[in-house]
């Protein structure tokens, strides 16, 4: 296990940029401190091609200019909150309107444009960074001095594990995750892709993609991926394609808070997905109730990577995460945290060939 460090470029304020690399005899993966992104997921291929699974950009210039947070950690709120307010003890809480009239990760400030405190984390089955910030009290409207830290580690079974961790000093909405877009083939669509979740339902939404508190079973619909089929089987079905939130087996309607601490030992199976021509399959183990399945609908025209100009399908995304909209909706699991409480989200990308 191997980790290096190297610039990667410079803020307009001068603030320098840094790009961690760790590896492992079969894959690596980079990330930086601005918006602790992840910025590659390089693997061998069946045929022994190097592959790097992440859409994103090159250089810093490309994660500066973007709004669609290639790799980014997304919060305070990941998803969306409905009429961009909630109400929590007593007292509303205004947010940005950046979706129409709701709030998306978190408003215009997200965490994707802010630098992190970068800490190398070297063990011998092991290595990683981990990323810290404080969020002040009010920053994009929530209450609270939140302290985060955000870990990302590689081991020798080419487990990538994102743990989201959070401390708060008044009650806040918690609900973090990494937006990765993934590309198992490296380029071109998804939607050949093969994709299989344990999970029988969806949250039912309204035409802006709010939950309205009622699940939807996925049965006989082009929702279900309960057997492996190809992404792109239904697609068209479903309008300009997923942007859907999965329940996991996680979800249980008697457990009234998500994302405290849980041993590794209840991490769930949620996803499997294969791609045919690299051989390249990523299963996806989280103890979040939600998974956002997205497939980068809205890309088309970015140029990424090496001049690449992606189009619509040609990622898709895995969030795993508390369900949209939680803080207006008693009926879900609460993501309200206490002090004294420590936040856990965990999810495992394992990787195989």
């Amino acid at each position: 296990m191997k980790i290096t460090k190297q610039k990667f470029g410079l803020l307009s304020d001068g603030t320098k940029v840094h790009l961690y690399t760790v590896k492992n005899d079969d894959m690596s993966f980079s990330c930086t401190d601005y918006g602790c992104t992840l910025t590659s997921i390089v693997i061998n291929g069946k045929n022994g091609k190097k592959t790097d699974v992440l859409l994103g950009f090159s250089t810093i210039e490309g994660f500066l200019n973007t709004k669609f947070c290639f790799g980014a950690i997304v919060g305070r709120f990941a998803n969306r909150i409905g009429k961009a307010s909630f109400t929590l003890n007593g007292q509303k809480y205004n947010l940005d309107k950046n979706d129409g009239p709701n709030t998306l990760h978190g408003g215009f400030d997200g965490y994707d444009k802010m630098m992190w405190k970068a800490h190398e984390i070297k063990g011998k089955n092991q290595c990683g960074v981990r990323f810290t910030r404080t969020s002040p009290d009010g920053e994009q409207g929530f209450p609270g001095n939140v302290n985060l830290e955000i870990t990302y580690l590689l081991d020798e079974n080419n487990n990538l594990s994102c743990i989201y961790n959070a401390e708060t000093d008044q009650a806040t909405p918690i609900n973090i995750t990494n937006h990765a877009y993934f590309n198992l083939e490296g380029n071109g669509t998804v939607e050949n892709h093969t994709l299989k979740m344990n999970s029988e339902a969806i949250l039912e939404v309204n035409p802006k993609l709010i939950p309205t508190g009622n699940l939807s079973a996925v049965k006989d619909t082009p929702f279900d991926f309960t057997t492996e089929k190809r992404i792109g089987k239904d697609i068209k079905e479903v309008g300009v394609g997923y942007d859907h939130c999965y329940v996991t087996e996680m979800y249980n309607p008697e457990n009234k808070q998500c994302g405290l601490p849980l041993d590794d030992s209840d991490l769930v199976e949620f996803a499997v997905v294969k791609a045919p021509e690299s051989g390249i399959e990523m299963d996806v183990y989280t103890n979040m109730e939600g998974c956002q399945f997205y497939t980068g609908n809205y890309i088309k025209g970015i140029v990424g990577k090496n001049g690449v100009v992606y189009q619509s399908h040609d990622a898709f995304c895995l969030e795993t995460q508390a369900f949209p909209d939680t803080p207006n909706k008693e009926e879900f699991p609460t993501c309200i945290l206490l002090p004294g409480q420590k936040m856990k989200a965990k999810t495992i990308y394992s990787f195989k060939k």
